[in-house]
């Protein structure tokens, strides 16, 4: 069996987690050239009922995909898998066990940033480009199907085919999904390529929406 990797051409970390000061959130922070990205869900840190997220962005270069199988590269479409493949980064922290990280395509158009601090979320976008919690670009705000203003990323929801999710049952695994049907709908051109949305699951994501603000 033949394998070929395909790098990610753009990645990003976004959060709504609380500044050092605890008293504002670093929504406004983007993480585009960080050499890790994170998922988590905090709840309690800073009052009894704060909540704080973290959830990553991913694109991957389609076209060079299309491309090599024009050219025989790899396979048609259905003698192929594809999987998106996530590694596990080794901590001296404790880590969390049973739990559900979900894929899901992203629906808009989104921008990486240059920021690197993902410790103290000190790189905030302003008006440079990159994404974060609040906005997809230095322009553009995240936004939903009807149009309305989101944040925490936008995703697609309207099939359940393009919608994927993975148990983690000691907290040390690697990511490893068969997201053939999406890629397949990327390459042909049914559904635009802006990437995945990689997060916690509803039922493990502490989701607050009160203090959301940039």
């Amino acid at each position: 069996m033949a394998i070929k990797k395909y790098i990610s051409d753009a990645d990003n970390t976004i959060v709504n987690a609380y500044l050092s000061n605890f008293r504002t959130r670093a929504t406004g922070s983007n993480t585009g050239e960080a050499d890790v990205l994170e998922a988590y869900s905090i709840y309690g840190r800073v009052t009894t009922s704060s909540q704080e997220l973290s959830r990553i962005l991913i694109q991957f270069p389609v076209s060079e995909i299309d491309t090599d199988r024009t050219s025989g590269i790899i396979p048609a479409s259905g003698s192929v898998s594809f999987y998106l493949r996530m590694f596990n980064a080794e901590t001296s922290k404790t880590v969390p066990k049973q739990f559900k990280l979900t894929v899901n395509p992203i629906s808009q158009t989104w921008q990486e940033g240059i920021g690197l601090d993902l410790e103290n979320y000190t790189d905030i976008r302003g008006n440079n480009q990159g994404s974060n919690w609040i906005s997809a670009s230095n322009t553009t705000s995240w936004r939903d199907a009807a149009g309305n203003e989101i944040v925490g990323g936008s995703i697609l929801t309207s099939s359940s085919d393009y919608l994927y999710e993975q148990t983690f049952k000691n907290g040390l695994e690697d990511l490893e999904i068969n997201i053939t049907p999406l890629v397949e709908s990327w390459i042909a051109g049914t559904i635009d390529n802006y990437g995945v949305l990689v997060k916690l699951s509803s039922s493990f994501e502490a989701y607050a929406t009160a203090d959301d603000t940039a």
